[in-house]
């Protein structure tokens, strides 16, 4: 019996071959966009982002459609490797031997560029007196040997909540890697929820004074929430004036804890950094990853010129609102809430 990824891959091939093959395949000049239909697949703890980016790039493009499917990070790249699709979003570059695959068996030429570097965020409830976690406090959170609050800060013997937006997502999978022994989940070993969502996650914090939340900071920027309240011609003027800068401030309706990791290289210094994108720049804030966006799409399709617009500066000023840094601009420093 076929296992429910593999089912779910062969769906999503299927639901994308008939959108893949009605995209235009009429030569165009260099400069100049396509039109016509592609799909895009991403890790749904980046929906956010690409909601915004399709939306300003239907607007400026209307003979164009982006369709987007938010899965798992691990679904994402089996989708591309079975060309399900020839766009994703995911925190992984595809290796030289799955290069050489697409290459081989789909005679595709594989595109890959970090479009962003994300940070991993931690939140709480807004009357949890905790304020900052070491590198080791969350190694021990996660591996099961801190599972109260009054370990941290506080009188509270109530058990550390740990809360994810799903078990499948890069966000787990970071976390995983990073801190547990090889072959450990973090299931395992903690007090942990999985949410269908990121914006889910942000809901159980502000209500529970007891949850943990690990989310992408990429959901806690006021900018983007703002921006898309205001009319797309406003919108994108801003998204186009060259001479801004990023200077995104985060939500206050949760609080987010500030990071320390003491190592050799600080000389063992203290000191805690909160996920602001000055910090992601610097490296201070440890908790961070690159996303990727993955294309095989050819140069006369609808798909690359998404590929190019991402890439572009109007694409990489839309990644700049959502409160993670993108990779080809440069942040100045902004006032902490």
């Amino acid at each position: 019996m076929k296992n429910s990824s593999t089912v779910k891959t062969a769906f999503y091939s299927l639901a994308a071959f008939a959108l893949i093959s009605s995209a235009s395949c009429t030569p165009i000049k260099k400069g100049e966009y396509a039109s016509g239909s592609a799909t895009i697949f991403c890790d749904e703890g980046f929906r956010n982002i690409l909601d915004e980016e399709i939306e300003v790039f239907e607007y400026t493009y209307p003979q164009s459609s982006i369709i987007p499917f938010y899965v798992s990070e691990q679904e994402a790249m089996d989708t591309l490797l079975a060309d399900g699709t020839n766009s994703i979003i995911v925190t992984k570059e595809l290796t030289k031997e799955q290069i050489q695959f697409m290459r081989s068996k789909y005679k595709r030429v594989v595109r890959q560029q970090p479009i962003a570097v994300d940070a991993v965020a931690l939140i709480i409830n807004k009357d949890n007196p905790v304020d900052a976690l070491s590198m080791n406090e969350i190694s021990d959170i996660l591996n099961g040997k801190i599972s109260k609050w009054n370990q941290l800060a506080g009188n509270d013997t109530t058990a550390i909540k740990l809360v994810f937006d799903n078990a499948g997502s890069s966000t787990v999978s970071f976390l995983r890697d990073k801190f547990l022994p090889e072959g450990k989940t973090i299931s395992e070993v903690t007090n942990s929820f999985a949410q269908k969502s990121n914006a889910d996650v942000f809901d159980v914090v502000k209500t529970d004074k007891n949850a943990l939340g690990i989310i992408s900071v990429s959901w806690l920027g006021e900018d983007l929430s703002i921006a898309k309240k205001v009319p797309m011609e406003q919108r994108m003027a801003d998204y186009e004036n060259q001479n801004d800068t990023i200077n995104t401030a985060l939500t206050t309706e949760v609080k987010i804890l500030k990071v320390s990791n003491p190592n050799e290289d600080n000389d063992f210094s203290a000191v805690a950094y909160a996920p602001y994108q000055k910090y992601i720049f610097t490296g201070e804030y440890p908790l961070v990853r690159k996303i990727f966006m993955v294309s095989t799409a050819s140069n006369s399709t609808v798909m690359h010129s998404f590929y190019v617009f991402m890439t572009g500066f109007v694409g990489q000023k839309i990644i700049g609102k959502t409160g993670i840094l993108p990779y080809t601009n440069n942040p100045r420093v902004i006032q902490l809430l």
